[in-house]
């Protein structure tokens, strides 16, 4: 019976996912047009409650991250090693990155999405894409001027540098410091049981989110653009089945398969929300509870890797180098693939923190290269739904490089890594505790007589 309690989150949100799946083809087939259904169900009903997820996860990111990273920093203990997790951590990002663009590029190459494309009957939508910010603008605003702005503006680099600087300070002062500690590790814990609460209802904003998304794209859509869709999702499932689990298993000899098990509750929120910042918390949760990574690992390596991290998104820009230059009949040869690899390895931090990242991303790379930007009008209508595949491929990067990063500084529990049970929600853990429940009764009636 505790079993089935354990498990009902994973197996809540798969039917979530699923049966939103079959909701949303189901009224983009038969009810397609239906004014009631539209305004209220799909715009009104599914819309209204997933946005108030997505909110709710959105909630929990900078205070979830600010003190999990203090929490980090001093549970680490020592700035040479937290030197070392930083180097590794942002090393194997940008070898992700760049092997996820070059396999883009090669299967891309190989299967020639666009080629035979025809434009009749397809609208290009007007391409609307903000500048990027020179590469020196972004390092520039890595240091905060003002930390509140950046806590309530979500700038995720801006905040995970001024957590880390606070973390450092603390270590510096030494025992004095102690309080703040204590304090910081009791939001966070306080934070991780809001994250509970949130995945409580899960289910309900999942299905509403994937319901809305396929009734308002459908599967019809995807026919023009097979070649590119699958080229792209190819692509996809080979850096993650192939590459990320490779990975793990070169540098850690840990089981892949466990590995997976153990995520798909974080990409299943991934693909529903696609989007790595609102999963931060579910991705956090998963990585130190479910996989075993410690703490002060975990709170460094995912938030940076869902800054940093575009697996996904470079994947995506091959493709679609390769799919626009076929459409429009431009050869771009070696020198031209090689500039594309480079720009999106380098993208992938520069454009760090904006909205928009994969539109502003592929124009500056459709830019280096000389393709016209009309080009991403193509690819505009199905992007929303390999933007749910990409960023559940993002997130299962970051969790394989915490894992790896973890295993090397000596911070992984191998027996919570093997154990199936590790981590999982049980619905108990959404009640108060019984000692707790009995303080704050006993403080509310002090507060009373007093």
């Amino acid at each position: 019976m505790a079993e089935g309690r354990k498990m009902s989150l994973t197996i809540k949100v798969l039917y979530g996912l699923v049966l939103g799946l079959i909701t949303g083809i189901i009224i983009n087939t038969f009810l397609a047009g239906n004014a009631f259904i539209d305004s209220w169900v799909v715009n009104g009903l599914f819309h209204m409650i997933g946005a108030m997820f997505i909110s709710a996860l959105k909630m929990l990111v900078v205070p979830l991250v600010t003190f999990s990273l203090i929490c980090g920093v001093c549970g680490i203990g020592d700035i040479a090693a937290l030197g070392r997790i930083g180097t590794k951590s942002f090393a194997l990002y940008i070898l992700t990155t760049a092997i996820a663009i070059s396999t883009a590029i090669l299967l891309a190459t190989i299967v020639g999405p666009g080629k035979s494309f025809q434009m009749e009957g397809i609208e290009i939508s007007e391409v609307a894409a903000k500048d990027a910010p020179p590469v020196t603008q972004v390092f520039i605003d890595i240091i905060p001027s003002n930390p509140v702005s950046a806590l309530a503006n979500g700038e995720m680099l801006s905040i995970i540098f001024y957590a880390i600087m606070v973390g450092v300070s603390i270590l510096l002062v030494g025992r004095k410091a102690k309080p703040i500690v204590e304090g910081a590790e009791m939001l966070n814990e306080v934070m991780m049981k809001m994250v509970t609460l949130v995945m409580s209802v899960a289910h309900v904003g999942v299905f509403c989110l994937i319901a809305k998304t396929f009734a308002q794209q459908g599967i019809g859509l995807l026919m023009p653009m097979a070649s590119y869709f699958l080229t792209v999702l190819g692509s996809l499932v080979v850096h993650l089945f192939i590459t990320l689990l490779a990975l793990l298993f070169i540098f850690t000899r840990l089981s892949p398969i466990t590995f997976m098990k153990k995520m798909r509750n974080a990409q299943a929120f991934a693909f529903s929300t696609a989007s790595s910042s609102a999963t931060i918390p579910v991705t956090l949760r998963s990585v130190a509870e479910r996989l075993g990574v410690n703490n002060s690992v975990a709170s460094f390596t995912v938030p940076l890797g869902a800054t940093i991290n575009m697996d996904g998104t470079a994947i995506m820009q091959g493709v679609a180098t390769v799919f626009i230059a076929n459409v429009y009949g431009i050869e771009l040869g070696i020198a031209g693939y090689l500039t594309v690899i480079g720009m999106s390895v380098l993208a992938s931090i520069g454009t760090a923190g904006v909205p928009g990242v994969g539109l502003i991303m592929l124009a500056m790379v459709l830019n280096q290269v000389g393709l016209p930007l009309e080009g991403i009008g193509i690819i505009m209508g199905v992007d929303r739904l390999l933007d749910m595949c990409r960023t559940a491929v993002n997130i299962t990067g970051d969790a394989m490089v915490s894992t790896v990063v973890a295993k090397g500084e000596g911070k992984l529990d191998i027996n919570v890594y093997n154990d199936p049970e590790a981590g999982m929600l049980d619905e108990d853990d959404i009640h108060i505790d019984e000692t707790v429940e009995a303080e704050l009764a006993k403080a509310v009636e002090e507060t009373h007589k007093a």
